[in-house]
């Protein structure tokens, strides 16, 4: 690798202009242009037939895009009917333009204005390369003979305007803007807009595409302002962005360039376009989102944006990509997952509405994700915080910390040894294999409760093992103590009950069921653990202790 044969091709803007600096936030929506069905759309190994490209044009509407661009209609027959569909079949809401894309070359420009016959809102989009590379090695001409045609290309749209039934308007694009020096590029726009001249009712794009990143992102925002503050026609131009993500910033690109003065973003969902892509619209809106600034999109239901961009372009959304990626809210460190929990039962005290949980930048039920599924998982690298919150979400049961640490020890090592991630489902079937285990080797069939004064409390019990039923008498200062008394009675073991808490699980939709956690040590200070639930907190502790009991003697393998 020899680094010294590559030089800047970027031109960074004359002077100084850097005002975008002092501002720290996106607060108001851009104009957002989807390019899904064209740039995406070109750029897949197999692009969208007419009923895929029908089907994604729904979702984009869904969304809430005012501006689609939707194809470049005299590229292909497959482009030019899905345009005619569009408009003879008056798909387009009235509050919808639809954009269509042609060079500056006149036999491209009259296909265009063909297939926009009739169009109730239609936004053209013409444009030419004025990069220096563009201009030396392709096209061999001089900046004069470049400034020519993108002239040429703004007196044939406007003349064509007039003469074919529809509304439109125009958008124009020095591609490559960024291999090209901003004076000329500047000098290039001002000629267009010289022969469009937009008003106030009829404000014309100026669209100043990140063809291929270049530069550093300040670089773009600089340039960006540059144009912004010498554009003729300031007032009625809207300034547009149309970043690609070579050098993997477009994201980046975008935000500071909005800051430098644009108002429009092109752009795809996922970031789907040529070569690295274009800039991904989701992560831009949803980072703006937030920060608090109403991005004017829907991504409520993500899951199905995904599947219907998926099924639509065959593509996959990578599972590590901002806000969409199925793992992106994926917690599976233990430390990160004990903070979740304690930050989502601090919220839960505190009735706090403002979004600030650790680790998690924006809340998973406000694009359709959940917190069991998205948020807590499970393999050999998480802890007990983390195993308790599920179980205390999705079922109801508060575990002890010692418990929660002996169960995250267990589930940890079953994922370590079949190599696999434990769902809440395989957590719960976990805890009730282990600890519930009030039947086996030893179980009670009966129990029966004599209170002989204020303290004391007589217990009888019949215990059952390998199918022979015994009724032991004992007593102790309450009914858990009894019972733990005639258990010894019966086994003629010892062991010190250490833990025990109880809760009612009335909360999660269990009606009156009680559930009852015990902890007890063996004479070598070993702990074993047990749960219990029941209608009757008695009867779950004595569950509880069994399970315990059960889980010392023939402990589950």
């Amino acid at each position: 690798m020899d680094a010294s044969k590559y030089k800047a091709g970027y031109f960074p803007a004359p002077g100084k202009h850097d005002k975008w600096v002092a501002k720290d936030k996106i607060d108001k929506a851009p104009v957002w242009c989807s390019v899904d069905m064209r740039d995406g759309n070109q750029s897949l190994v197999v692009p969208m037939n007419l009923s895929q490209k029908l089907e994604f044009y729904k979702v984009l509407l869904k969304v809430g895009f005012k501006e689609i661009e939707v194809g470049f209609p005299a590229a292909s027959d497959t482009e030019f009917e899905f345009l005619r569909t569009l408009i003879d079949n008056k798909m387009i809401p009235d509050d919808v333009n639809v954009q269509v894309l042609t060079q500056c070359r006149e036999h491209i420009i009259r296909k265009t204005f063909e297939a926009c016959q009739g169009a109730p809102r239609a936004i053209i989009h013409f444009y030419n390369s004025v990069s220096a590379a563009q201009r030396e090695q392709v096209f061999r001409k001089s900046k004069e003979e470049i400034k020519q045609i993108a002239i040429d290309g703004a007196k044939l749209v406007k003349k064509l305007s007039k003469e074919y039934n529809g509304d439109f308007r125009f958008e124009y694009s020095p591609e490559s803007f960024t291999g090209t020096e901003p004076e000329y590029a500047l000098e290039v726009c001002n000629a267009v807009l010289d022969i469009l001249e937009p008003t106030e009712t009829n404000k014309v794009i100026i669209n100043l595409p990140v063809t291929v990143e270049m530069s550093l992102p300040h670089v773009y925002a600089s340039q960006v302002e540059y144009m912004s503050e010498n554009l003729k026609y300031r007032n009625n131009v809207i300034l547009s962005l149309h970043p690609h993500n070579d050098r993997g910033t477009g994201v980046a690109d975008t935000e500071l360039a909005l800051l430098a003065g644009a108002e429009r973003v092109e752009g795809t969902l996922f970031g789907n376009g040529e070569r690295t892509g274009n800039v991904d619209i989701i992560t831009l809106a949803m980072n703006m989102y937030v920060h608090g600034t109403d991005p004017k999109l829907d991504f409520s239901d993500m899951p199905y944006l995904i599947s219907e961009f998926e099924k639509c372009t065959g593509m996959h959304v990578y599972e590590r990509a901002p806000y969409a990626g199925a793992l992106v809210f994926a917690a599976f460190s233990g430390s990160h997952q004990d903070a979740i929990a304690k930050s989502m039962k601090y919220r839960e005290e505190k009735n706090i509405r403002e979004w600030n949980v650790p680790y998690i930048p924006v809340d998973p039920r406000d694009i359709n994700r959940t917190y069991d599924a998205d948020v807590i998982r499970v393999n050999s690298q998480s802890g007990k915080g983390g195993i308790g919150y599920l179980l205390e979400q999705n079922y109801g049961y508060v575990l002890p910390a010692e418990m929660r640490e002996d169960l995250s020890y267990l589930c940890k090592s079953i994922s370590d040894k079949e190599h696999k991630e434990l769902r809440v489902t395989d957590i719960f079937n976990i805890f009730k294999e282990h600890y519930f285990r009030n039947t086996s080797p030893i179980s009670v069939t009966e129990m029966h409760f004599h209170r002989r004064n204020r303290r004391d409390v007589e217990a009888e019990l019949v215990f059952e093992k390998n199918g022979i039923k015994e009724n032991i008498r004992a007593s102790g200062n309450g009914s858990l103590d009894a019972v733990s008394n005639a258990l010894k009675l019966f086994t003629g073991d010892t062991y010190e009950l250490k833990v025990y808490t109880e809760h009612s699980m009335q909360e999660h939709g269990s009606g009156s069921v009680a559930a009852a956690y015990i902890g007890i040590s063996d004479g070598n200070g070993n702990m074993s653990w047990g749960a219990g639930t029941d209608t009757d907190i008695i009867h779950a502790s004595a569950n509880a202790l069994l399970s315990a009991y059960n889980n010392m003697k023939d402990p589950v393998g």
